[in-house]
């Protein structure tokens, strides 16, 4: 049947982040669930000419002047656009919408297209920040994984990203990976700590059943990271990095004091934020909504004047308060609590997983391994 026509967005709204899918890999990675086109050569006119169509549809031109706070050129692998490329989808967006002073601009990148004029050319368009997916130090784990790049690449790309102008990068790290690869996690940590980012992301390994990751765990070919080595290569990397000066700010993420991901910590603080390209999501403080994943129904449809939103949903009282408790437990911002709260969360207090500080509670990295419980339990407790 006809799908409904989407809810329109509040005109009210223009947010003040905006997240940019951008889809292309030069293959898949072995654990990846992400919506990506692999692609040899990247369609970057047909996918810049399908951005300018979903702009203009999902925010037409209004008086009211557009200011971003940040632009997040997410995926896939963005870098895969090269330099000019990148540079051309940040004009875009500059044609709509204005960049605030300071804002900040990132782009996520694979270290093998990490070269110098490429980087010159983000710059000069005003990318200022470098997400960089290192993901292991360890040559045979890259290979494993299904990685373009060397592990020599990565101190290389950190290099070029400095000698260009660009200061601020994270780093991505993958942990509890399957035994059978015996991964030294300690040295990749300190290895990435002795390149000096300025932020690391650090991600569990997650076994998903259409990934080839699945695949190779249906047949018994790895086993999963039981939880205890989860559990102490996650502390072990909390103690390396605060030891090092940095804050671990969000479950997953640590920063150098000034340096958290300003795009990313909208999301956790639940603000509005706009989302184009195929798979991306926006929400706007009342409904979410999220586009059609596959990179050529996206563009099929941007061709045919069609909204490519694959579907959305309004915010129940009970999905609001669920999200509040969820986001505020995963950052050190933490949760406000109410007067009868207290009693409901003094044994976690109790066991070492959170601390309260006049009414606010925050969890410590021992509650962030227990964070989807305990958000369920708190939020039961609110819903009564």
């Amino acid at each position: 049947g006809l799908r409904p026509p989407p809810p329109p967005l509040n005109p009210a709204v223009l947010p003040r982040h905006l997240y940019l899918h951008v889809p292309f890999c030069a293959r898949r990675c072995t654990y990846c669930d992400f919506a990506i086109a692999v692609r040899r050569v990247v369609p970057v006119d047909e996918y810049l000419g399908a951005l300018q169509q979903e702009l203009a549809l999902r925010y037409p031109p209004t008086a009211t002047p557009w200011e971003l706070d940040t632009l997040y050129l997410g995926g896939g692998t963005p870098s895969r656009l090269g330099g000019e490329g990148v540079a051309r989808v940040v004009e875009l967006v500059r044609s709509r919408a204005s960049l605030a002073p300071g804002a900040e601009v990132t782009v996520e990148a694979n270290p093998e297209d990490v070269l110098p004029g490429v980087v010159a050319r983000w710059r000069e368009a005003g990318v200022n920040r470098v997400s960089l997916g290192a993901q292991t130090f360890d040559p045979a784990v890259l290979d494993w994984m299904h990685r373009v790049h060397a592990a020599d690449r990565i101190g290389d790309a950190v290099a070029t990203m400095r000698a260009e102008g660009i200061q601020d990068f994270s780093l991505d790290l993958i942990f509890a990976l399957p035994t059978q690869l015996s991964r030294a996690w300690e040295a990749d940590v300190r290895q990435a700590l002795a390149l000096e980012p300025t932020h690391l992301s650090l991600y569990g390994l997650t076994v998903e059943p259409h990934t080839p990751l699945g695949r190779q765990q249906a047949r018994g070919e790895v086993t999963e990271a039981p939880e205890e080595r989860y559990e102490a290569e996650f502390l072990r990397a909390n103690a390396l990095l605060t030891g090092a000066g940095f804050e671990h700010y969000e479950v997953s993420n640590f920063a150098r004091p000034g340096h958290r991901a300003r795009h990313n910590s909208s999301y956790w603080r639940g603000v509005e934020y706009a989302g184009v390209g195929p798979s991306a999501h926006e929400y706007d403080g009342r409904a979410r909504r999220w586009n059609v994943a596959p990179y050529v129904d996206w563009v099929g449809r941007l061709a045919a004047g069609r909204d490519p939103m694959d579907g959305s949903e309004t915010l129940s009282p009970e999905n609001r308060v669920a999200e509040t408790v969820y986001l505020g437990l995963r950052t050190t911002d933490g949760l406000r609590l109410t007067p009868g709260e207290h009693a409901v969360v003094a044994p976690w207090v109790a066991a070492g997983w959170g601390v309260i500080d006049q009414d606010v509670l925050r969890l410590t990295p021992l509650g962030w391994l227990r964070l989807d419980a305990l958000a369920a339990a708190l939020t039961s407790y609110r819903s009564c």
